[in-house]
């Protein structure tokens, strides 16, 4: 009996089970820390807008400030997170965000704070956090066991949550007591202990077997992998609609503290703790939900269940309905973003988890973003309280997306496929070979066409994700038998980084195209220099001796 109580604490799909690895729990407790720091200067900077100007869109263009570097440099963050040490890359990060609170606080302190450099030094910390977001979350799965991956997705939700249910409450006392200023400087005093558990953090990288891609191409390849991907593109654009619509509440909170409920800047710091105290019974709450509940009907809930909190608090004047409205808000806002979230961790393998999961910021963030800048404009010009009903309406709406973009079914991430042994190579190659044309011939019964066919539209998005372009599928009209799948790589190194990105299920999914073959001639597999003279640019190709082995194919790999 006593076991049997103690099971879902501590079982691997419990919400603690992650903490138990020691570089998760001392990252997680620092950035409880640091997120507590950010909802402190978070009340400091939005108070100190209303005190300097009494128009609602500037008020609101501090969330924007804060949320736009997310959309703006998500991707080539997450490009850098997969390319770059993880750990180095959040430490540079960090940092960046500690410059910008230094800053905010120094001019503060020398009486030099305007609207607009308290705008720019907001969007100097942001960037540092856009920076920062896809290397700490594409490399929580490196820290924990894959079964703990959906709670520590949880647990990351909680941090921030944990410290907005108490920080703008304590950042309220502070800027009533002893000003914005003190606000900014205690949020730079709790950047340190981030900076040194990144630093104590012992990263063990495996060694790359191939050259890195360049940045831009590294971004391609991001992008192209979400333009293929039906599962993560959905997740993105249910996020990016839930960002937008639900934005206003909380660009808003802060004229809903000092034009609806009447109050002071304590009043937005309870109400603002009121949302991070729901948002954190919410996210512990997550492992249930997704035990009892799909992702769609879940997302639905919380929809349904969003609109009517924002009703309650565009018509409450009374401050204890406004607070239990609000926790009701935070409670299914987190839900809703733990889901999206561990949709896209679920979904993207490890070579581009970090651009998936920038993607993914960029898409929720930039809605927030943009959705806190109309909000804030539509409250200027038809009140708060209309602004707040129309939102409202809007998310009720919301909830029938699932009709056309129905959230995926996923419960395990992907696992990375064997590597496969380099194709035999007589041609002397260099990286920039290319481009290289890959033909792949099966021979397929009649009564199969139809299925076979079926299953290579499915091959053609693999192939086009992991780095393939210009696939083609054609049947022979003089040997209806004969199937020839055909694509391009840009070059030698891509193909080989292509053939190799595939998870298991995608490997998988080779093996069934391939199931539908007969006769006893293998399946035909070509592969063909398009510009066999013209393609090398030398002072680019030169490799150290392990790299040139793989480019030449001089080097068998074996699972």
């Amino acid at each position: 009996m006593g076991q049997s109580l103690k099971t879902p604490v501590f079982s691997s799909d419990g919400i603690t089970a992650p903490l138990r690895q020691l570089t998760f729990r001392r990252i997680w407790l620092t950035s409880v820390l640091a997120n507590l720091g950010a909802l402190i200067r978070s009340v400091g900077a939005a108070w100190a807008m209303t005190q300097m100007t009494s128009s609602a869109d500037k008020v609101a263009l501090v969330q924007t400030a804060l949320m736009l570097p997310v959309m703006l440099i998500s991707m080539p963050a997450g490009a850098i997170a997969d390319m770059h040490d993880r750990r180095i890359v959040a430490l540079v990060s960090v940092t960046i965000a500690l410059t910008g609170a230094a800053s905010l606080t120094t001019l503060a302190w020398m009486g030099l704070l305007t609207p607009t450099l308290l705008l720019i030094s907001c969007f100097v910390v942001g960037t540092g956090m856009a920076l920062m977001d896809p290397a700490w979350q594409s490399s929580v799965s490196e820290q924990v066991p894959p079964e703990t991956l959906p709670a520590a997705v949880a647990l990351n939700s909680i941090s921030y949550n944990i410290a907005r249910s108490v920080g703008p409450a304590i950042g309220g006392v502070i800027v009533a007591t002893a000003g914005a200023v003190a606000s900014f400087a205690v949020n730079t005093l709790l950047y340190l202990p981030l900076i040194l558990a990144l630093f104590l953090w012992k990263r063990v990288s495996e060694p790359a077997r191939l050259p890195p891609e360049r940045l831009s191409r590294a971004i391609v390849s991001g992008v192209r992998y979400i333009a293929n991907s039906p599962s993560i593109k959905i997740v993105l654009l249910r996020s990016m609609v839930m960002g937008v619509i639900g934005g206003g509440i909380i660009a808003l909170m802060p004229l809903v503290a000092r034009d609806l409920l009447r109050g002071s800047a304590q009043t937005y710091g309870i109400i603002l703790s009121a949302f991070g105290l729901g948002a954190v019974v919410g996210a512990l709450n997550i492992t249930i939900i997704r035990k009892h509940m799909s992702g769609e009907a879940a997302i639905r809930a919380c929809a349904l269940s969003m609109s009517g909190a924002i009703t309650a608090v565009a018509l409450s004047d009374v401050p204890l309905l406004t607070i239990v409205a609000l926790f009701l808000a935070g409670a299914v806002w987190m839900i809703a973003w733990a889901l999206f979230n561990i949709g896209v961790q679920l979904s993207a393998p490890r070579w581009v988890a970090g651009r998936s999961l920038a993607a993914y910021q960029a898409a929720g963030s930039g809605g927030i973003a943009v959705g806190s800048w109309a909000w804030g404009y539509l409250a200027d010009v038809i009140g708060v309280q209309t602004a707040l009903l129309i939102s409202a309406g809007l998310m009720m709406a919301s909830s029938v997306l699932g009709v056309w973009l129905r959230m995926p079914r996923i419960s395990a991430r992907e696992e990375d496929a064997e590597i496969l042994a380099d194709p035999e190579v007589r041609l002397e190659l260099s990286a920039r070979s290319g481009p290289l044309v890959v033909e792949i011939e099966y021979r397929v019964e009649k009564v199969n066409a139809r299925a076979f066919h079926k299953v290579m539209q499915d091959v053609q998005l693999v192939r086009k994700r992991n780095g393939a372009y210009g696939w083609s599928i054609a049947r022979d009209i003089a040997d209806p038998e004969l199937w020839t799948e055909r694509y391009h790589c840009p070059t030698w190194l891509d193909y080989l980084r292509q053939r190799n990105r595939a998870t298991q299920s995608e490997r998988d999914l080779d093996r069934q195209a391939a199931a539908f073959h007969m006769g006893p001639v293998p399946i035909r597999v070509r592969r063909m220099l398009e510009r066999p003279f013209g393609s090398v640019r030398r002072k680019e190709d030169v490799l150290d001796a392990a790299a040139r082995d793989a480019m030449h194919g001089e080097r068998l790999l074996r699972s």
